[in-house]
C-alpha cells in the first residue's frame, strides 16, 4: 500500500506541482478540445488562446501582492557634509 500512496503522490506532483490551476487550465483546455473535435468544429486555434490565457492568468497571480524589493541601505561614504571622508577634501 506504501507503493500504490508513493506512485500516486509522485504523479500528483508531477501534474499539478506547485500550481493546480494551471493543472486546471489543462485539463479544461483538453476537454475543450475533445469536445470541439467531437463537434467537427476545427480545434487548432484553442491551445494556443488556452495557453496564453492560463499562463496570463498565472503571472498575474504570481505578481499580485508583491512589492518591488527594496533597494539595499547606502552606507554614507564621506565628503564634506560627511566628516570622516577621504583625505583632502
Amino acid at each position: 500500500m506504501k507503493a500504490v500512496k508513493g506512485f500516486a503522490a509522485f504523479w500528483y506532483d508531477f501534474i499539478v506541482g506547485d500550481d493546480w490551476v494551471v493543472a486546471m487550465g489543462v485539463v479544461i483546455a483538453l476537454a475543450g478540445t475533445a469536445g470541439l473535435a467531437r463537434a467537427g468544429v476545427p480545434t487548432w486555434a484553442l491551445w494556443p488562446c488556452a495557453v496564453a490565457a492560463v499562463l496570463g492568468y498565472s503571472l498575474l497571480r504570481a505578481g499580485r501582492g508583491r512589492a518591488p524589493a527594496a533597494a539595499p541601505a547606502r552606507t554614507p561614504t564621506g565628503g564634506p557634509e560627511h566628516p570622516g571622508g577621504p583625505p583632502g577634501r
